[in-house]
């Protein structure tokens, strides 16, 4: 089987999203000149808004 760098787990990095907040609910995230905002919902879903 072939798979392409981008798909080997080694290579991708990973984050905990507490770890991204701190503990809370919000994290901004910073792409360029755009900011970004990663919210965990009580139901502990993953929004990211711009």
């Amino acid at each position: 089987m072939n798979t392409s760098p981008a798909q080997t787990p080694a290579t991708t990095p990973t984050w905990a999203a507490t770890e991204l907040t701190h503990g809370g609910q919000l994290a901004q995230i910073r792409l360029g000149e755009q900011e970004y905002v990663l919210r965990i919902t009580r139901a502990g879903k993953l929004i990211l808004t711009k």
